[in-house]
This record gives structure tokens, sequence and C-alpha cells, in this order.
């Protein structure tokens, strides 16, 4: 099993207060996220550090100065009493045909859907996801994403922090691993309460979060 799983894109760090978990992944690395971008009517902004390679981190949170959008914020974030990695994605060569041959193999990791956000430059970043909706409700599947001709994340000038390894548990790993499979990628699982760990390279040494 790699440690690091196949077309990874990035890890989502969901939290209910997002100045105050920047604050603390500064402080635990010595290295400071970049800020991302606004996700207008959504009531969300992000925070990004490179993981290395073509993967990143993003922190997302509410966002203060957006007003409350009439619908639950993305990952479940008012819902939440202490920052948690809730999920990954992976950017499959084809979008399209990766969910297709999802589908083929048993799993349906839901439609492709537009998103945007602006980075603080007034950039407009534009890309396809498949719909968090029907994805597996653990977290642990990843969804797809595809940035098409938008200019990657990673491709700005974010801080580093190398990822070293990403792991995950959860009570039943044998029903997760198909699914994982299905989608071209997998993932170190465990027995376990449902779960995702991952450790990065930091001028502190190496850091672990949850």
């Amino acid at each position: 099993m790699n440690a690091i799983p196949a077309l990874l894109d990035h890890l989502v760090l969901a939290t209910p207060d997002l100045s105050a978990t920047v604050a603390d992944f500064a402080r635990r690395t010595g290295v400071t996220p970049a800020p991302g971008g606004v996700h207008v009517g959504l009531g969300t902004r992000n925070y990004l550090v490179s993981l290395g390679g073509a993967g990143y981190l993003e922190i997302i949170g509410p966002d203060t100065e957006q007003s409350a959008p009439g619908q639950p914020r993305p990952f479940e974030v008012d819902g939440l009493t202490a920052p948690r990695t809730v999920t990954w994605a992976i950017s499959p060569p084809d979008l399209d045909a990766a969910i297709a041959a999802a589908r083929a193999r048993g799993y349906d990791p839901g439609p492709a859907q537009a998103m945007r956000r602006r980075r603080p430059d007034g950039t407009l970043l534009e890309w396809r996801l498949t719909d968090g909706d029907e994805a597996h409700p653990s977290g642990l599947v990843p969804f797809l994403i595809d940035w098409s001709a938008t200019v990657h994340p990673t491709a700005s000038d974010l801080p580093v922090t190398p990822l070293l390894s990403l792991s995950a548990s959860a009570p039943e790993p044998d029903e997760i691993r198909p699914l994982l499979s299905a989608l071209g990628t997998d993932l170190d699982l465990t027995t376990g309460p449902v779960g995702i760990s991952w450790t990065v390279d930091t001028p502190r040494g190496p850091v672990t979060f949850g």
C-alpha cells in the first residue's frame, strides 16, 4: 500500500472556526496557510497549503464576512465543534470517464457539478466535482474533481508541508476498499472508528493531523 493514494488532489480539513484552525496549523508546523478564496453564496472561505507535487490541503470554514447562506454550508461545517479532516478528493485524467467507470464497477460517485470561487487577487477559479450528497457518508471515499482550464491551486505560490502519509480507519474496512478500487485509487485502512489521519513534514518535524 502506497503512503500517498493514487490521483490525490487534496484533503479537506473542515472547521467551525477558520481563523483559529489556521493559527493552530501555523503554530504546530511553523508554516502559515495562504488565503485561498471565498465561496460566494455558500458562506465559506478557505486557506491552502501545498502537500508537495499536485496535492494540497484545504482548510475550510465559515466566512464571517458573508451573510448566512440559506442552506447548510459545505462539508457540514455548521455541525462541527472542532476541526476534523472530513474527506479527500482525487483528480482523474478524465472526470466523466472516471464517473462512468466507477458506475460500471458498482459505485456511483454522483453527478459532476460546476463550482467556482475567487482568489484574493480577484482571479475566478472554476472547476467541476462530483456531488457530495451522493458520496459515501463516511467521507473515506473521495469525491472526484476536474480543474479543466483553471490553473490548479498548487500552481500558485503556496507554502509547502510535504505529505508523508495518509491513512484512515473504519468499522468495516472491507466495505470501503471496493469503492476505492472502483475509483482507481486506494487508502491505507484499518479497523476502528471512522477517521482520516495524515502526517506532513514541517520545519518543526513531522506533524500528524486528524
